[in-house]
């Protein structure tokens, strides 16, 4: 079974998880930027940055998966995520982006990100200050 990690990341923490995680399971990761076609592959693990549009890369990603294929979503993000209401709001935004059918069969995890000021865009650094 070809299983292929991919990710979207913006500054570099989704993309350390993900590299990490591929290291651990001697699979391949690359960014969702960088894929063509996943015709030949049967899983995707997707983890992707949690930004106020959603997930980022998700649903470009989800457009090129093949029919059948097994789908695991791993968010990072600064929610908490013991929090149910943030929860459901990240459910919320993964919801608008992955059809009906295929995220029922998706596997769904959260992680906690991380966040360096100095990295920041200057529409991320007034988002954080409101």
């Amino acid at each position: 079974m070809k299983t292929l990690i991919i990710y979207g990341s913006q500054y570099g923490t989704t993309e350390r998880y993900a590299v990490k995680f591929a290291e651990m399971t001697d699979l391949p990761a690359v960014s969702y930027e960088d894929v063509n076609t996943l015709t030949d592959c049967e899983r995707v693990i997707y983890f992707g940055g949690l930004y106020a549009g959603g997930v980022k890369g998700l649903k470009s990603t989800v457009k090129k998966l093949p029919p059948g294929v097994k789908l695991v979503i791993v968010t990072v993000g600064l929610a908490d995520v013991c929090d149910e209401k943030n929860i459901s709001n990240i459910r919320d935004s993964i919801r608008k982006q992955v059809p009906a059918q295929l995220l029922e069969k998706a596997a769904i995890f959260h992680l906690r990100g991380g966040i360096d000021y100095r990295k920041l865009s200057f529409k991320h650094k007034m988002m954080m200050t409101l």
